[in-house]
């Protein structure tokens, strides 16, 4: 019969793929979400567990704390620029097992987790996607289970959404999901089917970045400025921004860019408002569009 240490280390190898997918969809970074796994490690390894008698629930509390504490320590969330590595491809130390893995959870599920407190996602995480009881997850916050039920369920009704004020929203859902859709391929002829012949795009100094504010006018300027972000668009979610349907990037987990459409009566899109800056983005509500 294997020893105690020997049980541990075989445990955390058995739920290694669990334990990483706790700690991915709470943290939304891959790279954060293995640094996890190995200071939990670390932590469990040092820790008598000869008490411990659910050594895979025990090892999800451990993983759960330390991401816990990294949400935390996200005091700079938004205000780092969007850097080169952000215009130019997902950085990271394998960019197509995160595209894989968003692709898998949904990158707009991942873009409102980012809006949410630390405690507001930690109870949603493990409860409703990993049905860890509220009583556990009171204890990791030092909260009572009935205030951990809230934090859940407010988390919960941001995931859902809220009701769209645009009564044209299942149609102008159709222009996004096609527009992310042309960007993603690099469809320059499909993308150019959804402008409008006057479309504006204006962008904020720090998407590009620039000295100040840029506006490109015409079809096929911004369908070539669109093309130019295909890589960002791996990452991008279709979302709510202000209760109108809007797209929104994730890089590591937090909220980078957010785009707002205009659009004419006939569905074309005459306007996309490009947003980076830190706090015009704070000002921003993102939420989940309900099915």
């Amino acid at each position: 019969m294997l020893g105690r240490p020997e049980a541990l280390a075989e445990r955390f190898e058995r739920d290694r793929p669990r334990l990483r997918a706790v700690a991915y969809r709470i943290l939304g970074s891959l790279s954060e979400a293995d640094d996890a796994l190995q200071d939990a490690w670390l932590r469990a390894d040092r820790a008598d567990t000869s008490e411990v008698e659910n050594l895979s629930g025990w090892l999800t509390t451990v993983v759960a704390r330390v991401c816990l504490n990294m949400l935390r320590a996200r005091d700079t969330r938004r205000e780092q620029p969007l850097d080169e590595g952000s215009r130019t491809g997902v950085t990271g130390p394998d960019p197509a097992e995160e595209v894989q893995l968003a692709d898998e959870v949904g990158f707009a599920l991942l873009i409102v987790l980012d809006t949410l407190g630390p405690a507001e996602r930690l109870a949603f995480v493990l409860h409703d996607m990993f049905d860890v009881p509220f009583d556990d997850i009171a204890a990791m916050l030092d909260k009572t289970p009935a205030a951990t039920r809230q934090l859940a369920s407010r988390a919960r009704r941001r995931v859902r959404g809220v009701p769209a004020p645009d009564a044209d929203l299942p149609r102008r859902r159709r222009a996004v999901d096609a527009y992310l859709a042309a960007t993603r391929g690099g469809d320059f002829d499909a993308l150019v089917s959804l402008l409008h012949p006057d479309v504006v795009l204006r962008a904020d100094a720090a998407v590009v970045p620039t000295p100040g504010p840029v506006a490109v006018t015409g079809v096929e300027q911004v369908a070539r400025g669109a093309m130019a972000s295909m890589a960002r668009a791996r990452l991008t979610g279709v979302v709510l921004v202000d209760g109108r349907v809007g797209l929104a990037m994730a890089e590591n987990g937090r909220l980078r860019v957010v785009l707002r459409f205009t659009f004419a009566d006939d569905g074309l899109i005459t306007g996309i408002d490009v947003i980076a800056e830190p706090d015009r983005l704070d000002e921003l509500r993102i939420s989940g569009i309900g099915a």
